[in-house]
């Protein structure tokens, strides 16, 4: 269950990131709210899974969830470009999210 948790911090992180480049320097009310709003969140699910899952591996599967959900918004939603040396990079930070799943006690 806390996996479960931890994982939807990691989502609420990219939504707050997205809201945060949608917000044009905090001039979109709506995307300000939603920001907030994600990054609370966040946080506190965060937080909640930490009580079983050690820090380390907690906060390294939370930034690499919200690190490569932002690049797939990123080359999706915001048309960023997708090079086969980005696209090897965010898999590399995937492998690592997957290796510190398949090592916690």
């Amino acid at each position: 269950m806390n996996w479960l948790i931890l994982t939807a911090a990691g989502l609420f992180e990219v939504v707050w990131a997205v809201a945060l480049k949608m917000s044009n320097g905090f001039k979109n009310i709506t995307a300000d709210v939603v920001f907030c709003v994600g990054m609370f969140l966040s946080v506190w699910l965060l937080s909640l899974a930490m009580r079983s899952i050690p820090l380390g591996t907690a906060y390294a599967v939370w930034t690499g969830i919200g690190a490569v959900g932002g690049f797939l918004i990123g080359i999706f939603v915001f048309r960023e470009p997708a090079s086969a040396l980005r696209i090897v990079s965010a898999l590399l930070i995937v492998a690592g999210i997957v290796g510190l799943k398949l090592t916690a006690k």
